[in-house]
This record gives C-alpha cells, sequence and structure tokens, in this order.
C-alpha cells in the first residue's frame, strides 16, 4: 500500500449502529490522524472514487479483529480429531502433537497459523502459552525459547502478539502430578513461574507479554495468588480456562467446596484485568460474581461445539456486565465473522428466539473487546489515537453479494477478507498474504509435526 490515506466505501465507525459510507481515513506513524466521512450511511456518493492520493478500499472496512484466545499448535489437529470421541481423547491427539514440537518446528507452525489468522482479518492474537520446555520437562538453554518462537512467528506473519504465559503445575485439582507430554508445562511451582515469565522480556513494538492460570486443575488453590500478583504488579493481563467442562466443576466442588469461579475470586485471580476463557458451565452465582468482579469473558464457538463442550450463558453474561470477547481456541475453524455470529446464533438455539445480540455488539465483541482483553487498549476501532488497522471485506463475493454492509457479520467469512493493515502497514491484498505462502508453509509445516 502507497501512502497513509485510505477512502473506504463503507467503514464501521464506533458508536455507529450500522457502517458509513464513504469515509477518508489518514494515518501517520501507524496510527490514525483523522476519520472524515463523506457520505452517510446511505449508499456511497456517486463520483467519489478517488480523493488525492488516498487508496480505495472497496467494501466494508472494519477495525483489525482480535483473536482472544489461541493455542497456536493446535493447528496441527484440523481435520485429524472430529470424527469420534470426546474431549478427552482429542486432548490425547493434542498431547501427540505437543510432544513433537521444539523451537524451530513451533516457529515454522505458529507463522503459519498466525498468517492465516491475518488472512482472516485478526491483527491481533492472544497465545495461550504453555508449551514451555523440551519433551521430557528439560528446560532449554534459553527458558523462553518456545514463548521467544511464537513473538518472532507473530512479527513474521505481520499482526501482533500478547504471549499469555501460562502457568500449569498439576494434571488434576486434587494436585495429581504432571506426566508424560505434560511434563514440559511445568514450572514446579507457581514461583519458578514467575520467575522465568519475568526473565523473559518480549522486546518488540508489537509484543506484550500477560499471564494465564491454566484452570483450577493445573494450579493448585494455594499457588493462585502468586500468579495473579505477578499480573497485577506488571498491569497485564491475566487470562484462565473457567468452567469449560462439568466435570472440572464437580471436581472444584469435591477438592474445595466450591465452583472454579468462586476459588479464583477468593484467591484473588478474578478483577478488571482478567479474562476467563470459555464459562460454558457456570452457575448463576458465577454469572454475577464474573460481573461483580468486573472479569471479562472470552467465547470460542467453534471449539466449544467441535468438542462438544455446550453452550454458554452469552446473554446472561453480558447483562451482568462482562465484556465479552472472542477466541478461535484450537483453530478448528479460524473466521472471527463465524465465531461472532455463533454468539448470537447459539442463543437462538438455546432459547429458541432471535435477536439476542445487535451486528454492532458483536463487532465490539471482535475488535475493541478483543483488544482491550489482550491488553492493547488503543486497538479495535477506526477512530482518532487508535491503531491503524484496518480490515476490509468484500461486498461482491458469493457470500455477500446483495447483503447491506450492516448484514456483513451474518453472511461474510474469513474467505470475504480482501485487505488487512495492521499498524499502517499491509499485509493482506487481494486476499494474499505478502510475505507468508500460508496453504504451503501450514501443509509442511503441519507435516512435520504429524507424520
Amino acid at each position: 500500500m502507497t501512502g497513509t490515506r485510505w477512502l473506504a466505501e463503507y467503514a464501521w465507525l464506533p458508536d455507529r449502529a450500522e457502517p458509513t459510507a464513504d469515509v477518508l481515513i489518514e494515518a501517520e506513524d501507524g496510527r490514525i490522524t483523522t476519520v472524515t466521512p463523506l457520505g452517510g450511511t446511505g449508499t456511497p456518493t456517486a463520483g467519489v472514487e478517488v480523493l488525492g492520493d488516498a487508496t480505495r478500499l472497496p467494501g466494508l472496512t472494519l477495525p483489525g479483529l482480535a483473536n482472544a484466545h489461541s493455542h497456536a499448535f493446535h493447528r496441527a489437529l484440523r481435520g485429524r480429531t472430529h470424527a469420534r470421541g470426546d474431549f478427552w481423547s482429542w486432548r490425547t491427539a493434542m498431547y501427540d502433537v505437543a510432544a513433537r514440537l521444539d523451537p524451530d518446528s513451533y516457529l515454522a507452525l505458529a507463522r503459519a497459523a498466525y498468517a492465516e489468522m491475518a488472512l482472516s482479518g485478526v491483527t491481533c492474537v492472544g497465545e495461550f502459552h504453555y508449551l514451555h520446555h523440551g519433551p521430557d520437562g528439560t528446560p532449554y538453554a534459553d527458558p523462553n525459547a518456545m514463548g521467544a518462537a511464537l513473538v518472532e512467528a507473530a512479527a513474521q506473519a505481520g499482526i501482533r502478539l500478547t504471549l499469555l504465559d501460562t502457568c500449569y503445575l498439576t494434571a488434576t485439582v486434587d494436585g495429581e502430578p504432571l506426566a508424560g507430554p505434560q511434563r514440559r508445562f511445568g514450572d514446579g511451582d507457581a514461583q519458578r513461574w514467575a520467575d522465568r515469565a519475568s526473565a523473559f522480556t518480549a522486546g518488540r513494538a508489537h509484543a506484550l507479554l500477560g499471564a494465564a492460570v491454566h484452570s483450577v486443575r493445573a494450579v493448585p488453590a494455594q499457588q493462585l495468588a502468586t500468579v495473579a500478583g505477578w499480573a497485577d504488579r506488571r498491569g497485564a493481563p491475566l487470562h484462565v480456562h473457567l468452567s469449560e467442562q462439568p466435570a472440572e466443576n464437580d471436581a472444584c466442588r469435591a477438592a474445595h467446596g466450591r465452583t472454579p469461579a468462586r476459588l479464583l475470586a477468593d484467591h484473588g485471580v478474578l478483577g478488571p484485568g482478567t479474562v476467563a476463557v470459555h464459562a460454558t458451565h457456570p452457575t448463576s452465582a458465577d454469572v454475577t460474581l464474573l460481573g461483580d468482579t468486573g472479569t471479562g469473558v472470552c467465547l470460542c464457538p467453534t471449539t466449544e461445539r467441535d468438542l462438544a463442550d455446550g453452550i454458554g450463558p452469552a446473554r446472561r453474561l453480558a447483562e451482568a456486565g462482562v465484556a465479552l470477547s472472542l477466541g478461535s481456541d484450537s483453530h478448528a475453524v479460524v473466521d472471527l465473522f463465524e465465531e461472532a455470529r455463533a454468539v448470537e446464533l447459539d442463543e437462538r438455539l438455546r432459547t429458541r428466539r432471535r435477536g439476542h445480540f445487535t451486528p454492532a455488539e458483536l463487532l465490539v465483541a471482535a475488535t475493541a473487546a478483543g483488544h482491550a482483553a489482550l491488553g492493547w487498549r488503543d486497538a479495535g476501532r477506526i477512530a482518532v489515537g487508535d491503531r491503524a488497522d484496518l480490515v476490509t471485506v468484500r461486498l461482491d463475493s458469493a457470500r455477500t453479494a446483495g447483503v447491506p454492509p450492516v448484514g456483513a457479520f451474518f453472511a461474510a467469512t474469513a474467505a470475504d477478507v480482501a485487505s488487512v493493515v495492521v499498524d499502517g502497514r499491509q499485509v493482506v491484498a487481494d486476499g494474499r498474504h505478502l510475505s507468508v505462502d500460508v496453504p504451503r508453509e501450514l501443509r509442511t509445516a503441519i507435516e512435520a509435526v504429524t507424520r
């Protein structure tokens, strides 16, 4: 892309119920400096083809999408685990892939996975990272080599990254030790996790460092506060898998006499800087607790249905004051449009009623709320001062032809993304990644860890 001026045929601006026609967007040093609507909310102005040196963006231009929950290496499982079995059989297959990765192969796989995300309009990803050490649990010479590989992978794919360095210490709620492939996830105890995480400096403009508690299964209750305190002192985002399975709730009640959400709250994990991932099976009291503490929730509908986990109470969470974001998690599908509309469509399945979320609400979940959940509060809106992340969706494909721009979230797919700009720099043009041959690299990287 030349210059830092774009003329969007339609752009979805903050606090607008629907897109605006003919919007001039200007940026400098990767930040939006002006946003000038030249038309209105109707048909683009006749004759407004090019304005000076502005680059034309035909279609619907959205803020950059944020994938708030990713396990990059799970991309190698796509098409290999879907036919049968339950969550636990899927997890066995996942561990088989995890056991084969090293820093070089992880860099290759993650670069391809993140480039696929860029093609789908994702400009920032939250990587829930627990694959820390060698296959037998021995740290690499650089104990953060695997995290460094992910940071470099995102740079090469052209997107931003929040590395959510994950504390993972035990195999079960009642403290069974890590064994087999799980050994490479663990640091021994939360303080040693904190020491290793503190020694890692992302050191790159495109990357932030955050923290994660894998789950109440994986971090003993008495060590939860160590992880929460580490994140709080740094003002870093803190994420945690929560109530993904009913079995997790049952085990937590048996061991601690309370739900996972209550246990996390009692040890200082919940709060405005925390995002609970999934929250598929919270109690009514848990929903209230999440809202009262200001904790966000990241929904991952395509993974939750792929693993037969269930449908989370999205509308009840939103009504309790919970900010909702979206993630592709296991990457059975990488399509934030699909994730967004699934939030509404799953509610329809549950209630047999329509109209739970407006398109504008779904847009916020896929953009501004996701970026905020990852610590990038200056992204996810087409607004002055925000990062110049622009995702343009075709409105003339077989899926979107004849669809009004406001309906794009219920019609478009990742395949309709034509252009992606990240921090003012073109990453995708004409539906093609400018620096990564995504299909070839995915095929090569996956074959290397699944043969």
